[in-house]
């Protein structure tokens, strides 16, 4: 591995944006779904075969149904289409897996959770387009009938899961971090968990989950613009819809007095005409029951926040097989190696974690980290990012009990 540190002065950019897209966003209920069903399949393969299982769900999408809304209700009128794309071991031994009847299974359970106002048998429509195809590096050379790529979604035997003997990344690729989150990153988090929690929503069944908040900091003025979508069933009138958003403001303003700001501007549902009627009215709470599209790594990056202003990556995370795919381990370990390295030292700083196809995952190519500029404890940082490479396959345990937030 090779180690680089850089130093940086560290001085507070004078303006900022960070975006969130919310809990029922397209792209977010996608990510979600994605990494669902991937945690789903590694759990149902690990206990029915000893192994995870080959597989990739990166690429699900959902597609937008249409709805019939009016105040007091609404409802779907054209269903909402799964897109289940991706990769997956459709056998071990002699037994078939009988995956897309499973991945149904799943995607039903997590969409009702996620939208309880469909119907999951009726507001749904699936498209099964997986593969079970090798990857790259499977030939049908004569010498090659002694290797296990052609085997990869097919596996004879758990000897044919090369991973368990020696544990490498599957690409060239790199996963990126950084410590502390700013205040505004911290506002624009703190904003929509608290509009989608369940204390919030459970007292006020009118807040759709498609909550998009964008934030822009100019020195210490603050601008905030949201989304808020309304559910048709919980909302009587225009009254009733007005002094909902009436409620939102006064939650947000009293969430913006924790933080420092010189002055704050709020904007919530600017696309709103009480003239005409045009209104974010919905039956679901999201618009993905209105032609609106969602995809796997259009969203959140894996801190929750798009700042384009940050380093960043444009890897999809969620639904990558967590054992060894670089583009979902490697971003969260240098995520996680970044607050760490805050935690312990205080400073901010940034991780780049690169891997070599076939490398061993506890070897990455180059990390590097960048440092502020006085920082002098550099055996301590070391000794710090070192553990934590060493680390790396723990995160696949704590992936499956879904111990972090991916998106």
């Amino acid at each position: 591995m090779l180690l680089q540190f850089v130093r940086k002065n560290y001085i507070e950019s004078p303006v900022e944006f960070v975006e969130r897209k919310g809990l029922g966003h397209p792209d977010t209920l996608s990510d979600s779904l994605a990494e669902y069903l991937s945690v789903e399949y590694s759990l149902y393969t690990k206990d029915r075969f000893g192994a995870i299982l080959h597989h990739n769900f990166d690429k699900i999408g959902l597609l937008g149904g249409s709805s019939y809304v009016k105040f007091g209700m609404g409802y779907l009128i054209n269903p909402i289409r799964v897109l289940l794309n991706g990769r997956a071991s459709t056998r071990f031994g002699n037994e078939l897996i009988p995956v897309e009847k499973l991945l149904i299974k799943w995607s039903k359970e997590f969409l009702a959770s996620k939208l309880p106002q469909i119907n999951v048998n009726k507001d749904l429509e699936f498209h099964y387009n997986l593969s079970n195809k090798s990857s790259p590096g499977k030939t049908d050379l004569q010498e090659a009938s002694y290797g296990t790529r052609k085997y990869w979604f097919e596996p004879r035997s758990l000897d044919d899961l090369q991973e368990l003997k020696h544990l490498v990344s599957n690409d060239t690729s790199l996963g990126v971090g950084f410590a502390p989150l700013s205040q505004l990153e911290k506002f624009i988090l703190e904003i929509e968990n608290t509009l989608n929690s369940e204390d919030t929503r459970r007292n006020n069944p009118w807040i759709g989950s498609d909550i998009k908040v964008m934030g822009f900091r100019n020195q210490k003025d603050y601008h905030i613009t949201l989304c808020i979508p309304q559910i048709a069933k919980y909302v009587g009138s225009m009254s009733d819809y007005k002094k909902n958003l009436i409620y939102s403001e006064k939650l947000i303003r009293g969430i913006a007095k924790k933080y420092s700001m010189d002055s704050f501007e709020l904007s919530i549902n600017t696309r709103d005409n009480f003239g005409n009627g045009e209104i974010y009215l919905t039956a679901t709470g999201s618009s993905i029951e209105s032609g609106d599209e969602g995809l796997v790594g259009r969203g959140n990056r894996i801190n929750g926040i798009i700042a384009p202003f940050r380093i960043m990556s444009m890897e999809g995370v969620c639904g990558k097989n967590p054992v060894y795919h670089i583009g979902k381990i490697y971003y969260l370990a240098a995520n996680e190696m970044a607050k760490k390295i805050y935690d312990n030292f205080g400073i901010s700083n940034e991780v780049c974690i690169v891997s070599q196809s076939g490398r061993s995952l506890t070897d990455p190519w180059i990390l590097l980290v960048t440092i502020p500029q006085g920082f002098d404890n550099i055996a301590g940082l070391e000794s710090l990012i070192k553990l934590e490479v060493l680390n790396i396959p723990n995160l696949t345990e704590a992936l499956l009990k879904q111990q972090f937030t991916l998106c």
